[in-house]
């Protein structure tokens, strides 16, 4: 974390002359965390303090000033602010990104191991924070903008499902388009070919997924078509039938001697008959 804009120049005060200000609930484990790391290391960060008569208030750091406390530790080193500001020097920090952080990490494993680093940090071990898994199948160029924080955690994860190659195309164009968003990568990896996509060890991925969906939806649609073509085959035989019987029964009443027989024999029959013929005449 670098500080900004703040005066400061360091001192070692007696811990009994510090006064803790504005103190916080934490959780137990990020407790344990910082005081995993100052017993592996020591005090990383000093403390901000502002003079206070003989003695002096901790503008920052309070956490730690009870963890040394605790440790029986007798004078801390200290940044000694020339203003009593009303914000705590957390807020004038920038905090590491991902990359920035995965970086800071491999840099420091060229001086210590991961055991040290994992015991400062007061984690069972490092490597899921190093990313190296994942730095492993990206394009240079792609690492490149990730450790520069010009795209996310996220978007960098969702890059990593198509093929090196493919990573650069997609990060050319959201460079040209200014749109570092994971909405425009998603897009971009959902229109990738197969053949470019990353492979997966038959693991699940969402564009896997969104493969499959796609082939179930085209299966439905192949399926409604086929089912359309059948009904459709139906309703034009149907017609075919129903033209060829108009013309038959037309011809049957046409003629005297049937029609004749059929009313004297079959007179419902005329009916329906006549029905038929005066329905296909509207």
């Amino acid at each position: 974390m670098v500080s900004h804009g703040l005066p400061v120049r360091g001192v070692d005060v007696p811990i009994v002359k510090l006064l803790p200000r504005n103190e916080r609930e934490i959780s137990k484990t990020r407790r344990q965390r910082i005081e995993a790391s100052i017993r592996a290391v020591g005090l990383i960060e000093p403390l901000l303090v502002y003079p206070h008569g003989d003695d002096y208030e901790i503008l920052d750091g309070c956490l730690r000033y009870r963890i040394l406390l605790d440790f029986g530790v007798e004078n801390v080193p200290c940044l000694l602010a020339d203003e009593r500001e009303g914000f705590t020097a957390n807020r004038m920090v920038n905090q590491l990104s991902p990359a920035q952080e995965s970086r800071m990490l491999r840099n420091s494993l060229e001086e210590l191991d991961e055991s040290t680093i994992a015991s400062a940090l007061g984690m069972s071990g490092i490597a899921h924070r190093l990313h190296a898994g994942l730095l492993k199948k990206l394009h240079p160029t792609v690492t490149k903008a990730f450790e520069a924080a010009k795209i996310t955690l996220r978007c960098t994860r969702e890059l990593a499902h198509v093929k090196p190659e493919r990573q650069a195309e997609i990060l050319a164009l959201m460079e040209s388009c200014n749109d570092y968003s994971i909405t425009f990568a998603r897009g971009m990896i959902l229109k990738t070919q197969v053949a470019k996509r990353a492979k997966t060890n038959g693991t699940k991925t969402p564009w896997t997924q969104a493969d499959d969906q796609k082939n179930d939806l085209l299966k439905r649609l192949r399926e409604a078509e086929q089912q359309q073509d059948f009904y459709s085959g139906l309703y034009r035989q149907y017609t075919t039938n129903l033209l060829k019987l108009v013309i038959y029964v037309r011809s049957l009443l046409a003629n005297e001697r049937v029609r004749a027989y059929l009313e004297t024999h079959h007179g419902e029959l005329v009916k329906v008959f006549e029905q038929i013929v005066s329905s296909t005449e509207r």
